[in-house]
C-alpha cells in the first residue's frame, strides 16, 4: 500500500523503561553499633529518672520535715536543771536570771511556802536587782540613803541591808531568799494583801505598788519552772 504524499509519518513506539527505585542511602547499622545506641538512651533515661526522683524528694523533705518539727513536743523545761531552761528565755527573763529564780523558788518550798509565795519572792527580785546577784545597791547607782542620811548598803538579789546578815549571807542567793521569806512569814495575812504591798511590808521601799509592775512576769516564770519535767 502506498503512502499518501502529505501524509504524516507515524513516530516509532518507544518502551518506556520501568523507573528504577532510588537506592537507600542509609547503611544498615551493626548490631555492635546497635547495642551501643541503645546504651546511650539507657544512660540518658537513667539520669532523667535520677533527677526527677531528687525532685520528689528535696520536695518531700521542705514539706515533711517543718510539719515535723512543728509536731515535735518541746523538750521539758526542770526546775534543777538549768540546762533545760530555753535559751530565748522566758518573758525576757533568761540565763542567769532563771537560775536566779529557781534558786528563789526552790528556798521558798523547802520553807513550807507556795506558790504565791514563789511568785512574791521573785516578784521582789525582779524589782529589786532584776534577777542578777548584784554587790552594789541604791547608794552607788542613784545615791540614796537611809532616812537618817547614812549611806544605803543594800546588796544582792534582794538588795538587802547591813541588818540583814553579813555581805556573805545577803550575796548568797538561797541564804538572801531564806531571810527575805522569813520576814514574810512575820507579816499579819500577808496570803490575803495586794502582792505588791505584802512584798512592801518586808522590804520597807518607798512605793507599796512598785512590785506590781512584775507580777505577770514573776507569774510566768515561776509556772514555767513549775511544769513537771
Amino acid at each position: 500500500m502506498s503512502v499518501t504524499r502529505g501524509a504524516r509519518r507515524a513516530k516509532p513506539r518507544t518502551r518506556k523503561r520501568p523507573t528504577r527505585r532510588p537506592r537507600s542511602r542509609t547503611r544498615r547499622m551493626s548490631p555492635r553499633r546497635r547495642a551501643q545506641r541503645r546504651m546511650q538512651r539507657l544512660k540518658v533515661l537513667r539520669r532523667i529518672a535520677w533527677s526527677a526522683a531528687a525532685v520528689v524528694v528535696v520536695a518531700l523533705a521542705a514539706v515533711l520535715i517543718p510539719l515535723g518539727l512543728a509536731h515535735e513536743k518541746p523538750l521539758a523545761i526542770c526546775l534543777t536543771d538549768p540546762s533545760t531552761y530555753p535559751d530565748a528565755g522566758i518573758e525576757g527573763w533568761q540565763g542567769e536570771q532563771l537560775e536566779n529564780a529557781a534558786t528563789i523558788m526552790q528556798t521558798a518550798t523547802a520553807l513550807g511556802f507556795g506558790r504565791d509565795g514563789q511568785i512574791l519572792g521573785v516578784m521582789t527580785a525582779m524589782g529589786e536587782s532584776s534577777l542578777h546577784n548584784i554587790d552594789y545597791g541604791d547608794w552607788e547607782t542613784s545615791g540614796f540613803t537611809n532616812p537618817d542620811g547614812s549611806r544605803t548598803t543594800s546588796i544582792g538579789l534582794f538588795q538587802q541591808q547591813d541588818w540583814w546578815g553579813t555581805p556573805e549571807q545577803r550575796m548568797d542567793p538561797a541564804t538572801a531568799a531564806t531571810l527575805f521569806y522569813e520576814r514574810l512569814a512575820r507579816v499579819h495575812d500577808w496570803q490575803s494583801l495586794d502582792p505588791s504591798l505584802a512584798i512592801h511590808r518586808v522590804q520597807i521601799n518607798l512605793d507599796p505598788a512598785y512590785y506590781t509592775r512584775y507580777s505577770a512576769d514573776a507569774t510566768a516564770v515561776v509556772e514555767a519552772l513549775s511544769a513537771p519535767c
